[in-house]
């Protein structure tokens, strides 16, 4: 039997964990953490009987302790919340599902801790690799990718040794927009950007993937999560999404991780690695698929990437501010406030504005953050 925590459990990743926990009697849920669905939140307590669970906001934690009253489980709230459950005993593996910097201080204690993470959060290694990986290595701890190209890459590299790497090719699907030129997205608007042609994600990474800063964040968390150059991290269009990353060897040889567009694979990958499970699902028909194609990123037109690559060159505290002035910039943009390209000028104008902090701690990681949040608002 493993124990898991889930934070996140009522978002994309989170849900989908907890389809696999249903399929998978080994699998127990000691504790959820949730933003602001309740009621989800509720039936997820009913279903797993979690021992403690967290919400970020004590109003609505009072709230969930009225609805459960009659479970025996504690309800708290708040960043100490998180850390509560991010260092239970007797959990294995935390499931780090939230969105945002929120993610760093619980992995950091869930790693003193001596727990595994199932990592789904990218701004934890984005803004903190500098300071999560090495504390893994110390702890012993593994962080296990639960993305599907960074899991991808992490099965291709199985017995391969990693010094032998010659570069990591990081796939992408184009997004709802590919194909199209500056001037062609102008008037695109949130309804347009979520039409995701191939996965079903939550809003903002939906609209990360239209932008193409998604790709520019896995590309800043490969280079820790896998200890290589960003000379050596390359990403390219593979329209279908059959092919969710590849690694190219000293020697030429090139191994690829295929399947259909399923997060649960990855995700169900990480909680029992290194045994495999029979995982329920569409299989890949290649007579049917037909082909499999490759384009080149239009780095002109989706200038999330450059900009990543930007970011990642002058390290320290500047991929926070990619990632906290994107983060700001899709908030405005789903609620209609700015036009799609304004992403791209935010962020840019954001890192411009930006003096870098040479291996920040996590309180000037928090404070660039914030910086950066308070200059959006004084301009836009």
């Amino acid at each position: 039997m493993k124990t898991i925590a889930v934070l996140g459990s009522t978002g994309s990743i989170g849900t989908q964990t907890l389809e696999v926990v249903r399929e998978n009697k080994s699998l127990r849920v000691a504790a959820l953490a949730a933003g602001s669905n309740i009621t989800l939140l509720e039936a997820q307590i009913r279903e797993f009987h979690p021992s403690i669970v967290a919400v970020w906001q004590e109003e609505a934690a009072a709230g969930l302790r009225s609805r459960v009253r009659d479970l025996d489980v504690k309800i708290a709230a708040g960043m100490d919340g998180l850390i509560e459950i991010a260092a239970l005993p007797g959990v294995d593996t935390l499931v780090m599902a939230v969105v945002g910097m929120i993610g760093i201080r619980p992995v950091i204690e869930a790693i003193k801790a001596g727990k595994d993470i199932a990592l789904a959060n990218k701004e934890t290694l984005v803004t903190a690799g500098h300071l999560i990986m090495p504390l893994a290595k110390a702890h012993g701890v593994q962080i296990l990718p639960v993305d599907s190209e960074h899991s991808a890459i992490f099965q291709s590299l199985n017995g391969e040794g990693r010094e032998q790497i010659s570069k990591i090719w990081l796939t992408a699907s184009g997004g709802p927009f590919r194909g199209r030129k500056r001037v062609d997205l102008t008037d695109v608007w949130p309804e347009d950007a979520l039409k995701h042609p191939n996965w079903a994600m939550g809003q903002k990474i939906t609209i990360d993937s239209a932008t193409m800063v998604n790709k520019g964040l896995e590309v800043i968390e490969a280079r820790w999560l896998f200890d290589v150059d960003l000379e050596r991290i390359q990403v390219v269009i593979q329209p279908q999404s059959v092919i969710h990353s590849m690694v190219e060897f000293a020697d030429g040889a090139v191994m690829a991780q295929l399947g259909t567009p399923d997060m649960k694979l990855p995700i169900q990958y990480a909680l029992f690695y290194p045994e495999r499970k029979f995982l329920a699902g569409e299989r890949l028909n290649f007579a049917k698929l037909g082909q499999i194609t490759f384009e080149e990123p239009d780095t002109e037109t989706f200038l999330g990437l450059p900009l990543a690559f930007d970011a990642a060159k002058k390290g320290g505290s500047m991929p926070t501010v990619y990632n906290a002035a994107n983060e700001r910039a899709v908030s405005k943009y789903l609620h209609k406030q700015i036009r799609f390209l304004d992403v791209y000028d935010i962020i840019a104008e954001c890192m411009d504005n930006h003096t870098v902090i040479e291996h920040p701690t996590v309180e000037e990681i928090l404070g660039a953050e914030q910086a950066t949040y308070e200059f959006i608002e004084s301009r836009w």
